[in-house]
């Protein structure tokens, strides 16, 4: 490495931009060369989310950038951060000022249109003076309603470009125009003048034509269209907002042994608070007392409360449903699962496809060919002799119709829709380029301990010699074992806590043989558990069928643990890593949408044929190191395999990362999430199949709007050009593909989560 290049190299700093003033995609791309023309910047801009994603040197002031934006024509401004005190009217809808203006708009629009379509399309309704009075109704749509889009153009036209606000100021301003010459210097104002309205063109005197209705009706469905553009990508956004505001937002800290209510902003790690049944719990930490059914189903879409207590996590947001809890804060603020969950899902919706960057290539040089094609239709009619009324209605139907709004919002009101969606469900996927992978996997891997088991010891068996009752063997073993820390240990005491219901006996003489079990005293019986040879030091013989039991049961990959006391043998205990009970469900339903699945472990091959027998997997490669699991992708991968990986040790980073397809159990660890492509928050297997099959059904619905909005375009712009679509109507249309693709975007809301059987419990809002 030369010197050279280690000193190109330098800090960055990420900043995001909220972009005001963009009305389509053609807008967001002229930004985006504005701000990647500056030295050392690369951005991003998101017509959907109206924010722009920077990425500038750390010593870069992002007034430059605003400045840069503002230049263009737009607004921009950094994102004010979010206050989390409660104050006056905090659950309010935030108002929406664009929003507000543009219905006000559209109203008086509709109001003053209405009228004027009418009479042009009515003859019956052309009173003796009716052009002058639609003069009077169409004037104020056409220079107030649509000031917008003729500010816009103006903006554009000083900046040396063209966009959809364009094609729109110039087709009703020539409308308009047209109809004041005809008014007042042609035929068209004369006392009785009527004209029928007509759906295609045909030659007539221009100068007795007026084309009020078409300047008024355009402008009426186009504020429409982008009036319920704005409010669908607003619902579409929805999601992401809800996750944002389920934090708690102040929160009872034990302080001096009292309870002290503090905002939620002066929580610090360490300290311990309070959680009553029914309140949020307010960040991410570990129960010190009590116990409790936590409710996490606004995170995950868990339907049913977890039991937790003293040692264990709990997640910040989730809702404690039962009894009173003190709580130790290990994580706050920007760190918690909820605010990274926000964050990668934020990420997600204002990254950019590769489908969408297409989309944006196109959509930018899409208006200076709308605009030639116009002048090349407009020469072409007055060349074949036809009345300049006629050759400048078609010319005027195609700047209508080409405005590629539709395109520009193919693909960015999916993602929104698509990845605020999986958040309910939880289910976050990092980027749109993510969509693409999982379109084309056929093969996916699965970690055993973890994944497809749950990855902590359960006592599976208990076996007694005649004469011993199962109870009190339990109760005996249980209570010795309680005393230890190890794993096996911790098993067993809580399987047989849990099948006795009882409390456990106290334990005296409590001995740990490292290696080979316990002994001690309970009840005035003098207890030894563990292997054969701590059997063996105390000269205590197994019994013959336990013996046989007991290989049986180390055949098969279980731990065998003998109980003895008072000098004879008792009875044995199996533990094992049990198979999640939702495993075998998630490999069938991976099998319905086509991938073959593959356990892979480091466990001994005998174990892991008896896990993938269980849950009906058929291939299983096993004994493998963890430093050699991502070499496994990478030879399946070179046998033509697209490979999914499913893991959640830090043992499985490299190979998620190696993977076409990286996702993690959110169950699992930081190095692991921090590698996938998929971030599961539920522990379940099923909810892989989920996230496939709602990223395939996001990529689908993308490809149905590029569809839509190319076909469009690509059918209307030649009907228009040669006559056969009336102005008015070509308005009408053009509105309508927009809220066509948004719309079908907003479908994805109702996909539902096969690992649930409730929908999520997040709010949704309009």
């Amino acid at each position: 490495m030369t010197t050279s290049e280690v000193t190109t190299e330098r800090p960055a700093s990420t900043y995001e931009l909220e972009i005001g003033g963009m009305t389509c995609s053609s807008c967001a791309m002229r930004i985006e060369k504005k701000l990647n023309k500056l030295d050392g910047v690369a951005a991003s801009v998101n017509y959907a989310t109206e924010k722009a994603k920077v990425t500038a040197p750390d010593d870069f002031d992002p007034a430059l950038l605003i400045a840069e934006v503002e230049k263009t024509g737009y607004t921009a401004v950094l994102p004010k951060p979010k206050a989390t005190t409660p104050e006056e009217g905090d659950d309010a809808e935030p108002v929406d000022h664009e929003l507000v203006s543009l219905r006000h708009r559209l109203i008086g629009s509709i109001v003053l249109s209405v009228p004027v379509i009418l009479m042009a399309m009515i003859p019956v309704l052309q009173f003796t003076y009716w052009q002058w009075a639609s003069l009077a109704l169409a004037a104020p749509v056409i220079i107030w309603a649509a000031w917008p889009f003729h500010r816009a153009a103006w903006m554009n036209l000083r900046h040396g470009a063209a966009t959809m606000d364009t094609l729109v100021s110039v087709g009703t301003g020539a409308a308009f125009i047209w109809s004041l010459f005809a008014l007042f210097f042609g035929t068209a104002g004369e006392p009785g003048m009527t004209h029928a309205f007509e759906l295609s063109i045909a030659p007539s005197d221009g100068a007795a034509n007026i084309y009020l209705e078409v300047a008024a009706g355009v402008t009426m469905f186009i504020l429409a269209g982008r009036y319920f553009e704005k409010r669908s990508k607003r619902q579409a956004g929805a999601a992401l907002r809800a996750l944002l505001e389920l934090g708690a937002k102040d929160v009872a800290v034990v302080r001096g042994g009292a309870e002290v209510r503090i905002s939620i902003d002066d929580l610090t790690v360490g300290d311990e608070f309070v959680v009553r049944p029914g309140e949020k719990i307010a960040t991410d930490g570990v129960i010190v007392s009590g116990h409790s059914a936590i409710d996490a189903s606004m995170l995950t879409g868990e339907s049913v409360p977890v039991e937790a207590g003293p040692g264990d996590a709990v997640t910040g947001a989730t809702v404690n449903a039962s009894g009173r809890i003190i709580v130790r804060a290990t994580r706050v603020g920007s760190d918690t699962q909820l605010a990274q969950m926000a964050r990668l899902v934020e990420d997600a919706q204002s990254g950019k496809a590769e489908v969408q960057r297409l989309a944006d290539r196109v959509s930018g040089i899409f208006v200076p060919i709308a605009i030639a094609i116009a002048v090349v239709a407009l020469g072409a009619w007055l060349g074949a002799g036809f009345p300049a009324a006629s050759a400048f209605t078609a010319a005027v139907a195609v700047l209508i119709i080409a405005c590629p709004c539709a395109l520009g919002l193919a693909t960015p009101t999916a993602l929104l829709v698509g990845t605020g969606r999986g958040a309910q469900l939880g289910i976050l996927i990092k980027g749109p380029e993510v969509l693409e992978s999982t379109r084309k996997v056929n093969t996916i891997v699965l970690d055993k301990t973890g994944t497809v088991t749950s990855g902590r010891m359960t006592l599976v068996d208990v076996a007694t010699v005649p004469g011993t009752d199962r109870r009190e063997l339990l109760r005996l073993a249980g209570a010795i074992e309680d005393a230890s820390e190890h794993p096996i240990a911790q098993a067993i005491a809580k399987g047989a806590s849990e099948e006795l219901e009882i409390d456990l006996p106290e334990v005296e003489g409590f001995r740990n043989v490292e290696g080979k079990g316990v002994s001690g005293v309970v009840d005035g019986r003098a207890l030894v558990v563990g292997r054969q040879s701590l059997l063996d030091d105390w000269s205590i013989a197994a019994d013959g069928e336990l013996q046989r039991r007991k290989e049986a049961a180390e055949q098969d990959g279980k731990t065998a643990v003998l109980v003895a006391w008072d000098g004879e043998i008792r009875g044995l205990l199996v533990v094992a890593d049990t198979v999640k009970p939702t495993s075998a469900e998630a490999i069938r339903q991976f099998r319905e949408i086509g991938l073959t699945p593959i356990l892979l472990t480091g466990d001994n091959e005998t174990v892991a044929k008896r896990i993938a027998a269980e849950v009906g997997i058929d291939q299983v490669i096993a004994e493998v190191l963890p430093s050699d699991k991502a070499d496994v992708v990478s030879r399946l991968q070179a046998e033509g395999k697209v490979v999914a990986m499913v893991g959640d040790g830090v043992n499985d980073a490299a190979a998620l990362a190696q993977a076409d397809l990286g996702l993690a159990m959110g169950t699992g660890t930081d190095a692991a999430i921090e590698a996938s492509d998929i971030t599961l928050v539920r522990g379940d297997l099923r909810s892989a199949a989920d996230s496939i099959r709602l990223a395939r059904r996001t990529l689908g619905t993308i490809k149905g709007n590029l569809f839509w909005a190319f076909a469009y375009n690509v059918l209307a712009i030649p009907l228009a050009a040669l006559g056969l679509l009336n102005p008015m109507l070509a308005g009408a249309a053009m509105a309508f593909s927009s809220v066509f693709v948004v719309g079908n975007s907003l479908r994805l809301r109702s996909f539902k989560s096969r690992a649930v059987d409730t929908q999520s419990s997040v709010p949704v809002t309009a």
